[in-house]
C-alpha cells in the first residue's frame, strides 16, 4: 500500500462500504468522498459524511498510519484543525487528531485491490495492462479514447495558441508555420519550423508564380545553398538566393539542424524542401480552402505535390540517380498531414469561432483517416487493441506516452476498472 493507492481507494470507493465506524463504534456513512486536492491543505474538500446521526461537511486527511498526522506536523497547521474526517489504512497511534472522528479502512480493502495493483506495477512488459485491458468493457475503452484524444489536442493546441499570438492572430502564418514542421515530420519538424519562421510568408508569397524562386527562398533559408556545386540547378538556386537574400535582408538558419542520418532518401529534408516549395507555388487561399474542406477526397488535390524536375534524378545536390522518379508526396504522407495540421487547425479555429458543429467535423476528419502505423500502434494491437481509425490510434499515442510509459495506471480509466472490486 501507498499514499497514491490509498488515494484513488478513497476517491473511487474500491473499499467496502457496509459496517464502517469509527474506533469508538460510531458508524460512518461517506456520502460523497469529496474533491481531490493537488494543492496544499487536506487531501479531499468538500467531503459530505455521516458520523452517527450527524451529516458533517467539509475536508478529509487520509494518511497510511494515524502517526503521519505527527510526522506531517498537521497538528501545528490551523488547516488541518476543522477537518470531518481522518482517514487511516492503520491507526498505530489512536487519539492524534483531536477532535476529529477516525476511520481506519484496513479491513475493508479487498485484497484483490492491492493485488491488482501491484501486478500492475510489477508487469514485465511495455503496457502495464497488456494481459489486463480485455476485462474491460468496449464501451469504456471508446470513452476514454475519446478523452485522451481531446486531451491530446489540448496539450498541442495550446502551443499553437501562443504561436496564433505570436502573429498576431494570423491564422494563414500559423498553417504556413505547422505545414513547415509538418513536413519535417518527426525527425525534422524543428529545423522545418524554424526555417518557416526565419522566412516571412509574404516573402514567399510575392515570388509564388516562380517556383524556381521559391525554391531558391526555402533552401537558401535552410542553409543549403552556400557549398560549391556542380550542377546547374543548385548554382541557378544560388544566384537566385543571393539577390533575394540582400532585397529581403534575410539570414538562413544553420545547415547542420537537418538530419539525414538513417532516414529513407525519399524522406530527405531536401526532397521535403522541394515539395513544400511545390505546395507555395500551387496554393492560392490555401487557408480558407483548408478550413471550409471536410473530405479527405476534397482534400487530397489541395496537397498533390511533386517536387521539381531535378529531384526526379536527386535526393541530395549534385548526386544524381540513374533511375528517375517523381518525388510526390506518398499517400501516407498525405494522411499525417492531415492529422497533425489539418484536422487540429480546424478544430482550434471552430474552438475560436465557437462553432460546435464545425469542431465535430473536424473530429469526423479524423475518423475518416486509416490509423497510423508506427512502432506504438503495432504494440497495441500486438497486445489485442487495434486502431480502427487515426482518431483512435491518436488517443493510443496519447494513452501510451502519457500513461503506460511512465505507468500512471492511478490515473487511466483502463487502471480504474482492472483494480476495481
Amino acid at each position: 500500500m501507498n499514499e497514491a493507492l490509498f488515494q484513488f481507494i478513497w476517491q473511487y470507493s474500491l473499499y467496502i462500504p457496509f459496517g464502517l465506524q469509527t474506533p469508538e463504534g460510531e458508524p460512518v456513512t461517506v456520502v460523497h468522498c469529496g474533491k481531490l486536492n493537488r494543492d496544499a491543505g487536506p487531501d479531499f474538500l468538500e467531503a459530505k459524511v455521516k458520523v452517527g446521526n450527524t451529516l458533517l461537511v467539509g475536508n478529509v486527511e487520509l494518511h497510511l498510519k494515524s502517526s503521519d498526522w505527527l510526522k506531517h506536523g498537521h497538528h501545528h497547521d490551523a488547516a488541518y484543525q476543522n477537518l470531518i474526517l481522518h482517514v487511516v489504512y492503520e491507526n498505530d497511534e489512536p487519539g492524534v487528531a483531536d477532535h476529529t472522528p477516525v476511520l481506519v479502512l484496513k479491513k475493508h480493502v479487498p485484497q484483490n485491490v492491492i493485488t491488482n495493483y501491484a501486478s500492475l506495477m510489477q508487469a514485465p512488459f511495455q503496457l502495464p495492462c497488456a494481459n489486463q485491458h480485455s476485462q474491460v468493457k468496449d464501451i469504456t475503452k471508446e470513452g476514454w479514447l475519446s478523452r485522451l484524444l481531446a486531451e491530446r489536442w489540448e496539450m498541442k493546441l495550446s502551443d499553437w495558441n501562443v504561436l496564433l499570438e505570436n502573429s498576431a492572430e494570423d491564422w494563414r502564418n500559423l498553417l504556413y508555420w505547422r505545414m513547415a514542421a509538418n513536413f519535417g515530420f518527426k525527425t525534422n519538424a524543428t529545423p522545418f519550423l524554424m526555417l518557416a519562421q526565419s522566412l516571412s510568408l509574404n516573402i514567399p508569397a510575392k515570388h509564388r508564380e516562380s517556383l524556381m524562386q521559391t525554391e531558391a527562398l526555402l533552401f537558401g533559408q535552410a542553409g543549403m545553398l552556400d557549398d560549391d556545386f556542380e550542377d546547374d540547378y543548385p548554382r541557378e538556386l544560388q544566384r537566385e538566393y543571393d539577390y533575394l537574400k540582400k532585397k529581403y535582408k534575410l539570414k538562413p538558419i544553420a545547415k547542420h539542424l537537418w538530419k539525414f542520418l538513417r532516414m529513407r532518401p525519399a524522406n530527405f529534408p531536401t526532397v521535403r524542401i522541394a515539395q513544400f516549395a511545390a505546395l507555395i507555388h500551387k496554393s492560392v487561399h490555401l487557408f480558407s480552402q483548408i478550413i471550409e474542406t471536410h473530405s479527405v477526397k476534397e482534400l487530397e488535390p489541395l496537397l498533390e505535390v511533386t517536387a521539381s524536375g531535378y529531384w526526379d534524378t536527386h535526393f541530395q545536390f549534385d548526386s544524381a540517380q540513374e533511375k528517375a522518379t517523381p518525388k510526390s508526396l506518398g499517400k501516407t504522407s498525405f494522411e499525417n498531414i492531415i492529422i497533425n495540421t489539418i484536422a487540429p487547425i480546424q478544430f482550434l479555429y471552430a474552438a475560436k469561432q465557437d462553432t460546435y458543429l464545425l469542431q465535430e467535423k473536424a473530429l469526423q476528419l479524423l475518423e475518416a483517416v486509416p490509423a497510423e502505423k508506427n512502432n506504438i500502434t503495432r504494440l497495441w494491437e500486438e497486445n489485442g487493441w487495434k486502431a480502427t481509425n487515426a482518431a483512435q490510434s491518436q488517443a493510443l499515442l496519447q494513452l501510451y506516452n502519457n500513461y503506460c510509459s511512465s505507468k500512471r495506471c492511478l490515473e487511466c480509466t483502463i487502471g480504474l476498472n482492472i483494480l476495481r472490486p
